[in-house]
């Protein structure tokens, strides 16, 4: 269990995605950061939509102390001044990446879970604060980060797998399916893909020049290390081929150097999310104290 932890920040920039990936870089663009939380909390893979004049963005909160992610939306203005902030999804797992699509009239939710065994659809009920699930989504594998798209007529899904922690950042899964809902069919060649620079997804698909660009982490030095844009040049049910660019220059995010994992479009602006190292007593102490709650569960206390 490493003292050090892994803090995220999100952030936004008033340029739409395409153009960033095109440079290849954030770097000299003006980010406008979110507030930071309380020490050993953060706010990461941040996802968003616009209604009603007010951007709605979706993060995973996270809390040291309680070892478990949930799904929480902040309602910001057009000056990116928070509004509110209220919890959106919670389940008894660890939730994160909570990847928006808008469908048929329809706003779904296909948040990371890998750790309740299955991959589910939730379709917003009321938005943006009460989810449904609508489908449970069955593959080859239990899926980490899962990422669809709408592609020549199918819906493709990106995903690593959850079998080892080597393949949940390096074994890059597809498959496919002619509705969002499914049934889903696996990829032949799975996993088609096995490169920790460049598998595991990372934010939004984008379709350019007919070619499904997908933003994937590079996690070879460290998880959430950085992102690549992964151009998939060739995409059936049974043949994969794609090109990995060079590593996405982050921002200049002062203490928020060490890691940039998620990049993702709402409308003409893009998301993302830094990470720093914080190493402190009180990492220390939220380590002691999960220490200690696993004896007790362990020992039936």
């Amino acid at each position: 269990m490493p003292l050090r932890k892994d803090i995220w920040r999100v952030g936004i920039v008033r340029k739409p995605m395409q153009d960033l990936l095109k440079a290849g870089s954030l770097q000299g663009e003006v980010v406008h950061w979110l507030p930071e939380l309380p020490a050993l909390h953060f706010d990461a893979d941040p996802f968003a939509v616009w209604r009603d004049g007010a951007l709605h963005l979706f993060v995973e909160t996270y809390d040291y102390w309680r070892r478990r992610g949930s799904i929480d939306v902040l309602t910001l203005d057009e000056n990116f001044r928070v509004r509110e902030r209220r919890p959106a999804l919670n389940e008894p797992w660890h939730l994160s990446y909570p990847f928006l699509i808008e469908d048929g009239g329809q706003i779904y939710m296909l948040p990371e879970a890998f750790r309740s065994g299955t991959l589910t659809l939730y379709r917003a009920v009321e938005f943006p604060t009460r989810w449904e699930p609508a489908a449970r989504i069955v593959l080859d594998t239990i899926a980490i980060d899962a990422t669809p798209v709408f592609h020549n007529g199918l819906w493709w899904l990106f995903y690593t797998s959850a079998e080892s922690k080597r393949a949940k950042v390096a074994a890059l899964h597809v498959a496919f399916a002619e509705r969002l809902t499914g049934p889903w069919r696996v990829h032949a060649h799975n996993p088609v893909r096995f490169d920790p620079t460049s598998a595991r997804p990372g934010g939004t698909p984008l379709v350019i020049d007919g070619n499904i660009v997908l933003p994937v982490q590079d996690c070879a030095e460290t998880y959430g290390g950085g992102l690549r844009k992964l151009t998939i040049t060739k995409l059936t049910p049974d043949v994969f081929e794609a090109d990995a660019s060079a590593r996405f220059m982050p921002p200049a995010a002062g203490a928020y150097a060490h890691g940039l994992h998620t990049l993702s479009a709402a409308g003409d602006l893009t998301l993302i999310d830094a990470k720093k190292f914080e190493v402190s007593a009180e990492t220390l102490a939220s380590d002691v104290d999960h220490l200690f709650r696993k004896a007790l569960r362990r020992f039936g206390g």
